[in-house]
């Protein structure tokens, strides 16, 4: 079954929100089997949007729609779908009575002339009457057996329309599932895992490879089709064996588990807490992983230590340290991690340090990271270069910061450094 999805309203051509809607939609049609081949967006226009529409419905058997079933001069979703179907848009007192009774349970006074207008319903449709919000989702069939959904583009209505009634009566239809499973990895660029990769990119046309490279990690998507869900993740097991196998211990998660997400598993599962010292980062590791459901268990705290004062005072760095090789060194790192450590009370504490730019630090150029590890059993540090924009630097050190953590706690290998620094 081929779909497409239609977003409508003017914010999101213009950049003011993203298109969230479309990709859960999306996420959500792949689950049942539904292949979702084209998106569009299309601003508060109604020309602009039954052209969109016709588009969709040439080359789709269901299309979806979000956006645009408000009550406000611009909501014209409702038109332009009348205008495809060919149809005049008709009034149902029914629904006008539900409108009338939500705004007396919303504040208690009268409604909105304007809000008369989503009680407005090409003929023959049919209406799908909301729990939340006021405007009522449509179905609409189209010639050519092309079935359309119409519903809000706020995102939970419209998630409350999809998961109620559009994806149970497509999963109906679509007589297969999609499963897909996602590797993340991080410490290897997307241009190397796609080399190690190739020949199973190339070959495999069911289960399928496709990568994506964000935030210093790369995403390796592997997706089966089969006629059930158990089938198409049988599927799946052995060309996951295989590229964990091709890519080794760079990969950190085979359930699209984040770093973070990772760290805190594995800290409570060898039963362990953790504490950071952040100079250059400024605290985004800590809020990593505060950010994971559970992780007071295994946080101690952190102490972001930006100054050379804090570093001294709070966290132990030697005067000798701060003199000499200075703030942004391997002698640093290491003495803030064993600060933190000691300080916070932790098992495992991790310390970065480094220069993130624009502007060079203490004879450093912009780039220049050291993290450094601290356990009762090891101590490690590791020094190297990172290219790009300030925000790319930090992010890039988070990732080898909380990779380091996550190597020391499953056994993989600790990393050296990478560069001559």
């Amino acid at each position: 079954m081929r779909a497409e999805i239609v977003a409508v309203g003017t914010e999101l051509l213009l950049g003011q929100i993203a298109n969230t809607n479309a990709r859960w939609m999306s996420e959500e049609l792949a689950a049942i089997g539904v292949d979702v081949l084209h998106h569009q967006v299309v601003g508060d226009n109604v020309d602009r949007v039954a052209e969109a529409l016709a588009l969709a419905a040439s080359r789709a058997d269901v299309v979806l729609v979000s956006g645009g079933l408000g009550p406000t001069q611009d909501d014209l979703t409702r038109e332009a779908i009348a205008r495809v179907a060919g149809v005049p848009l008709e009034r149902h007192p029914e629904l006008e009575a539900m409108l009338r009774e939500k705004f007396r349970g919303f504040s208690g006074s009268a409604m909105p002339a304007n809000n008369l207008q989503q009680a407005d319903v090409p003929r023959g449709a049919r209406y799908l009457t909301p729990e939340r919000g006021t405007a009522p989702g449509l179905v609409v069939e189209l010639a050519g057996g092309v079935t359309l959904y119409a519903m809000a583009g706020v995102p939970a209505e419209m998630v409350e329309i999809m998961e109620r009634t559009v994806l149970p009566e497509l999963a109906g239809r679509s007589g297969a599932a999609i499963v897909s499973r996602v590797l993340r990895v991080t410490g290897m660029g997307e241009s190397a895992v796609a080399e190690r990769l190739a020949e199973l990119f190339e070959a495999s046309t069911n289960p399928t490879v496709a990568f994506l490279a964000t935030g210093g990690e790369v995403k390796v998507r592997l997706t089966a089709k089969g006629t059930t869900a158990e089938e198409a993740g049988r599927a799946l097991e052995p060309l996951v064996a295989e590229t964990v196998g091709r890519l080794g211990d760079v990969v950190f998660s085979t359930w699209n588990e984040s770093l973070e997400e990772t760290v805190i598993r594995l800290l409570g599962e060898a039963g362990r807490t953790i504490a950071t010292a952040e100079s250059l980062t400024g605290g985004g590791v800590s809020a990593r992983l505060t950010s994971v459901p559970g992780a007071s268990a295994t946080v101690r705290g952190s102490i972001v230590a930006y100054t050379e004062a804090v570093k001294r005072d709070v966290l132990g760095v030697s005067a000798g340290t701060l003199a000499g090789p200075g703030v942004v060194s391997e002698a640093c790192a290491r003495e803030m991690a064993a600060g933190a450590r000691r300080v916070l009370g932790a098992d495992v504490a991790l310390a970065l340090t480094g220069v993130a730019g624009p502007e060079p630090h203490g004879g450093h150029e912009p780039g220049l990271i050291w993290i450094a590890l601290e356990t009762p059993d090891r101590a490690h540090a590791r020094g190297f270069r990172v290219s790009g924009a300030r925000d790319r630097v930090v992010r890039w050190a988070q990732q080898a910061g909380l990779d380091l953590v996550r190597r020391a706690l499953d056994g993989s290998a600790l990393p050296v450094s990478s560069t001559t620094i």
